[in-house]
């Protein structure tokens, strides 16, 4: 259906009658038509949760029970305005969503009746389980790793080696789920999933600078830890070599360096002297990049 149903109209209306704009906004926001959803209505809800009379609560519910729905386009739509208010909207938005113990409920669902809804679907599952992963990371480490402040004074260059042991992990698993999107130039065919697909880039290219920055205080510190840390570090690194590589982006960090850190690992254990040339050549370039 090219346009607003007849039961996106109707839904608009009984929202116009009751007095709910947010509901009504969220119903238009995540209508039946084949497109992003508008910026007008994103622009409303975004402002709504910047208001301290309005009940977060309420509006994050409003768009859980749109993903209830069959149609794909609804669904899809009501999770894309989710990721938008997660990035753009107030923090106390995202924090809600952090402190539910579920989200959505969409790991089975399916829309078989509409036109590309077996394809779409199968975004749909796997943007949901981002999402999720999302608000996890939120959960787990009270910041937004998309927004965090960057730089050599940034938040994960000045982390601790305990704290970063800890937070790299999530990161890790954010990005993985941000990656099982896994949507080629092939498979972008409407304005739906084109519109998730920018946000998903957008966060990818901010988790991925959190990300790096985290690995270059990690870098930085490994030479100065003890063996168990070391081997604990040597294994992020590897993890972090494997999805550079997945971005196809693997050539900033090279073979060498990976192994200067086995080396040093292994000088630990009364194998070999450690090699910190190569680190502190790849340590400079990541420093010249940020």
């Amino acid at each position: 259906m090219s346009g607003q149903s007849i039961t996106d109209r109707i839904a608009a209306a009984q929202h116009s009658m009751t007095g709910s704009a947010i509901s009504k906004a969220v119903c238009k926001a995540t209508t039946h038509e084949v497109s992003a959803p508008k910026k007008k209505h994103l622009d409303y809800l975004m402002h709504c949760t910047n208001e301290l009379n309005v009940n977060i609560p309420h509006l994050a519910d409003t768009l859980f029970e749109r993903t209830a729905n069959q149609s794909w386009v609804v669904v899809f739509k009501a999770l894309i305005t989710t990721h938008h208010l997660m990035m753009y909207g107030n923090e106390r938005f995202i924090q809600y969503l952090a402190s539910r113990s579920t989200l959505f409920n969409l790991n089975n669902f399916i829309d078989k009746g509409a036109l590309q809804g077996y394809d779409m679907s199968i975004y749909i599952r796997r943007y949901s389980r981002y999402l999720t992963e999302r608000a996890l990371s939120y959960r787990l480490v009270a910041a937004d790793f998309t927004k965090m402040k960057r730089g050599t004074d940034g938040v994960m260059r000045t982390m601790s080696i305990e704290k970063l042991m800890k937070t790299l992990p999530i990161i890790q698993n954010q990005l993985d789920a941000l990656l099982d999107f896994e949507a080629n130039s092939n498979e972008l065919t409407n304005g739906v999933i084109n519109c998730a697909f920018t946000l998903l880039f957008k966060d990818s290219i901010r988790i991925f600078a959190a990300y790096n920055e985290g690995v270059i205080n990690l870098l930085e510190k490994y030479f100065n830890m003890k063996k168990n840390q070391c081997k604990e570090a040597l294994e992020i690194y590897k993890r972090f070599l494997i999805r550079m590589t997945k971005l196809s982006e693997p050539s900033f960090a090279p073979s060498s360096l990976l192994e200067a850190l086995e080396q040093h690992l292994a000088s630990l254990e009364g194998k070999k002297i450690k090699e910190a040339s190569t680190v502190s050549r790849y340590l400079n370039l990541c420093w010249d990049s940020v």
